[in-house]
């Protein structure tokens, strides 16, 4: 048995501190909080739904756990540098001045940057 075709894609980040993450997801990104309960803060990503929820002894991994396509890399990391959002610099990768890397084998654009709890967040533009 397989998925039905009409199931839609929820995904979910963890977090130590719900108060404080509900205003990056909400105020600096801008995805509109739908909900929250006793279980989890409920964004809407563009038609999809991501759950935040409570981990306090939640670790952040190393890799990216959530990224989004956006046709204008560099406006969008500026939009969101004049946020206050940081975007990280991996020695040997190249990057612009803006933290934006080129693949080499595409014409994809990357920026990953942190929410706050340190979960990699990133912005891809795809070319061609």
């Amino acid at each position: 048995m397989s998925l039905p075709k009409a199931a839609k894609t929820i995904t979910f980040i963890l977090t130590r501190d719900r108060p404080k993450a509900i205003p990056f997801y909400r105020d600096v990104l801008g995805f509109p909080l739908v909900s929250e309960d006793m279980f989890a803060a409920v964004f809407d990503l563009n038609g999809t739904m991501l759950r935040i929820s409570t981990v306090e002894t939640h670790q952040p991994g190393p890799s990216t756990v959530l990224g989004w396509e956006v046709p204008d890399i560099e406006a969008a990391v500026r939009a969101l540098a004049a946020k206050g959002v940081q975007f990280n610099i991996y020695e040997g990768f190249g990057q612009s001045e803006l933290g934006i890397w080129t693949s080499p084998a595409s014409d994809a654009k990357v920026a990953w940057f942190k929410d706050l709890d340190g979960n990699v967040l990133s912005l891809t533009e795809f070319r061609g």
